[in-house]
């Protein structure tokens, strides 16, 4: 289950586009190769065949290149998670997210593991937390709905990284259920 970033709503013009596509793929690619702080705009640059002028158009710095891919991954999570039917006490997006998680593994052990950086761990524990937001339909408000969605975060965030980690390989069902299993207490919770 190949989860496809969709492009920016406001980007109509297709070279803007391949750009973008262009410095995703090359920042992933250069994630597995050398790791986060590795990466420079000139490297990031040469890998996908643009001029640093054409970068900054896009970006201020590779740090924003990064939240926007992982913003296209969170809309499409979301978007796959609205079209198929929810289970109660489950989050809807875990499903595509494991999937994804386990097709591109070689980039995601890269973004989680210990070459990445805290820079690139805390966005995509924010970018859980997020999914977790949105994707909770409780009555948990405030500080409660803020907590549980940190939890749940980073839990999730705690267990891909086990996962990918793990020398012992599981399949992606088996690590949806246990999240499953483990975060309905916690759903049912904020549902009451």
């Amino acid at each position: 289950m190949k989860i496809r970033l969709p492009a920016p709503a406001e980007v109509v013009d297709r070279r803007i586009q391949r750009t973008r596509v262009a410095l995703r793929e090359a920042l992933m690619a250069l994630m597995v190769e050398c790791g986060w702080d590795a990466i420079d705009v000139l490297t990031l640059c040469e890998r996908a065949n643009i001029g640093r002028s054409t970068f900054y158009q896009h970006y201020p710095n590779k740090e924003e290149l990064l939240k926007a891919n992982f913003a296209g991954l969170r809309d499409a999570l979301l978007a796959q998670a609205m079209a198929g039917p929810a289970q109660p006490g489950q989050l809807a997006f875990v499903s595509g997210l494991i999937a994804h998680v386990h097709e591109a593994q070689d980039v995601f052990r890269a973004l989680l593991g210990r070459r990445s950086g805290h820079y690139v761990q805390d966005r995509f524990r924010e970018l859980l937390i997020e999914l977790v937001q949105a994707g909770t339909p409780g009555k948990a408000r405030g500080w409660q709905a803020a907590a549980q969605a940190h939890y749940l975060g980073g839990a999730l965030f705690e267990l891909l990284s086990w996962w990918l980690g793990s020398n012992r390989p599981h399949k992606p069902a088996e690590i949806e259920a246990l999240f499953d299993q483990w975060s309905q207490p916690v759903l049912a919770i904020s549902a009451s």
